[in-house]
């Protein structure tokens, strides 16, 4: 059981984000809840559900240890009491790679626990027609009429 507490879902996510530069699996393992209904989705990955896949799937990915810089732009949150859905694009870049990796766009999922903000999902995928980091927004589509 983790010590820490997140004051607030934007806490979590910026441990999530340390957690993922660090490739700290304790510390990426302290923002997840405790429960058994958490899943992970890496880009191009399976879904991972349950805290013994999620862990098995960041110790995978933190097998080669730090060196992935994370930078987060175009952060969007919905957010109630006891949720917060935090979409945002994240700009990669490794070290010893010679460009900026494609921008990846996340989905990232908190609840309100009695122990703080604990994450109890996280979907990664490749952004549609991304380009490096720096890339302009997307111009908006015009709103579509349901009725």
């Amino acid at each position: 059981m983790s010590t820490r507490i997140f004051p607030t879902a934007q806490d979590a996510e910026n441990a999530f984000y340390e957690a993922l530069e660090r490739a700290d699996l304790e510390a990426m393992m302290a923002v997840w809840s405790e429960d058994e209904e958490i899943v992970c989705v890496h880009p191009s990955g399976q879904r991972l559900a349950g805290q013994a896949q999620v862990r098995e799937g960041w110790r995978q990915m933190f097998a080669g240890g730090p060196g992935m810089r994370v930078q987060i732009g175009q952060q969007v949150v919905v957010a109630g009491m006891m949720v917060a859905v935090h979409s945002v694009q994240e700009s990669i870049t490794v070290a010893g790679e010679q460009r900026p990796r494609a921008p990846m766009v996340a989905t990232n999922v908190y609840l309100r626990t009695p122990a703080g903000w604990r994450m109890v999902a996280h979907h990664a995928s490749p952004a549609q027609g991304g380009t490096a980091a720096g890339a302009a927004a997307p111009e908006p589509a015009a709103p579509k009429i349901l009725h």
